[in-house]
């Protein structure tokens, strides 16, 4: 009788032991999740110190570009502490989690215990372990869950290449763009001998947000080694540059002799870096993934916010009303109502028709060609419809006539152009196409001139 009192005492702590092992595997995880946190704060640590040379060695240059980079430096940093308030809290929230799980599991095998002590004669030992293991398993399996679905979004709306990269990684881009600028600059020196050239363009330039986002999703933490081969892939299906010579017979009015009129059409498409990607052949959870980086900019919104065509402008695109008195000229009016038509449609690279949505010169285009004035320009840029107006100054500006900028992008000449409506406002393809004043820091910064319709 004493034997079989002293196996069931050996049992009961063994299955005593069993539920205080159980507990050790929790306060175990809980104590590499505060290391976790403590190799976190030594990485940031580290990072700032990174951040603070850096900046000493940007401050010893001063090309423009440099310049421009200590820019970005101040606003990374700036975004930086806002993401190490974000990170502290998240520490705490990672903590107060092994803390609910520890309170949880010792809660739930404490009452298990008790249970235990009531029921023990009835099960065996081994039944009693396994039962344990699973419970604890299971705490484990949900917190894990948890801790990971946390992980995962962080990760999932982040661009998680370095900086530096992503920077680099877009000027490769972008001197394949000045290479093709320049290709269409300098037509008429490398094709001589023609009596005209006309131009076709759509608009050199892309959105950065777009190709960090598809260089993330494909690469994860790329760089431009590795992703050369993805660029010249991508550029390749963006734009598609076409030379066209066409010889006509024309007679000549005064001597009634027929010649040869030679022309060298130029027509440059921007199938835009959107659809590009989406052209792909990416995945669904790929092309979720590509859209929740556009949504939140990679969480990395400061890397391009000078540019003015990858940021959405924020107000109420439509809230202006066009001086009546403006109005009552019947060519201005006739381009207000077809450009109004579009209020709120996005930018978009190359675009020029309602369907695809607009650019800048492909929405004014579109207005000066539609609005039964009489007037058509064709599809050409900026500067190219510079080139179809006379400069006027600006006491001499009117409603109707065009404004233009220059340097919102790599470009000779205007790069950016709206419809002057009066008052110091505009209507342009921003994004979306809104009026917008001229008289902000941005735009008198890049004032060019204003242009006067002459087709």
């Amino acid at each position: 009788m004493d034997d079989e009192r002293k196996k069931n005492s050996e049992d009961k702590n063994s299955g005593v032991q069993s539920i205080e092992a159980g507990l050790s595997v929790a306060h175990v995880y809980a104590e590499k999740l505060e290391k976790y946190n403590y190799k976190k704060k030594q990485r940031a640590r580290k990072l700032h110190k990174h951040m603070a040379e850096d900046r000493a060695v940007q401050k010893s240059e001063s090309n423009p570009q440099s310049k421009a980079r200590q820019r970005a430096q101040i606003k990374k940093e700036t975004q930086r502490k806002v993401q190490n308030r974000s990170s502290k809290e998240a520490a705490n929230q990672f903590g107060d989690i092994s803390r609910k799980f520890v309170d949880k599991a010792e809660d739930l095998t404490g009452k298990f215990a008790e249970y235990l002590a009531e029921h023990f004669e009835e099960w065996s030992v081994v039944f009693v372990v396994l039962v344990l293991i699973l419970v604890i398993g299971a705490l484990f399996s949900s917190c894990g869950s948890a801790l990971t679905g946390t992980s995962h979004v962080g990760v999932a709306t982040s661009y998680t290449s370095d900086d530096d990269d992503i920077y680099a990684v877009e000027d490769d881009y972008r001197e394949m763009e000045e290479a093709l600028q320049e290709i269409i600059d300098n037509v008429e020196d490398v094709h001589p001998g023609y009596d005209e050239y006309q131009y076709y363009l759509d608009n050199i330039g892309h959105n950065p947000y777009q190709l960090a986002a598809v260089l993330t999703v494909l690469y994860e933490q790329y760089k431009g080694s590795v992703v050369r081969a993805t660029l010249t892939e991508i550029f390749e299906r963006q734009y598609y540059l076409s030379f066209n010579s066409v010889t006509e017979t024309r007679t000549d009015d005064d001597t009634g002799i027929q010649y040869e009129y030679k022309i060298l059409k130029v027509t440059l498409v921007n199938r835009t870096l959107d659809n590009v990607i989406r052209g792909l052949g990416l995945s669904a959870d790929q092309m979720a993934r590509y859209e929740v980086l556009l949504e939140t900019y990679g969480n990395k919104r400061y890397l391009f916010e000078d540019d003015i065509y990858s940021i959405v402008e924020p107000g109420r695109y439509g809230e202006y009303d066009v001086p009546p008195e403006a109005l009552t000229n019947t060519r201005f009016s006739n381009m207000i109502r077809e450009a109004e038509k579009y209020l709120g449609y996005p930018y978009v690279w190359g675009g020029s028709k309602p369907s695809t949505s607009f650019d800048c010169s492909g929405f004014v285009c579109w207005v000066i060609n539609h609005s039964n004035n009489g007037w058509n320009v064709g599809r050409t840029t900026a500067n190219g419809l510079l080139g179809r107006c006379t400069r006027v100054s600006a006491s001499e500006a009117q409603p109707g006539d065009l404004i233009f900028f220059k340097g919102t992008y790599d470009v000779k000449g205007a790069s950016h152009v709206g419809i002057y409506v009066g008052d110091g406002m505009m209507l342009h393809c921003g994004n979306p196409i809104q009026y917008t004043s001229i008289n902000s820091n941005y735009w008198r910064k890049h004032f060019y001139t204003y242009g006067r319709i002459n087709a």
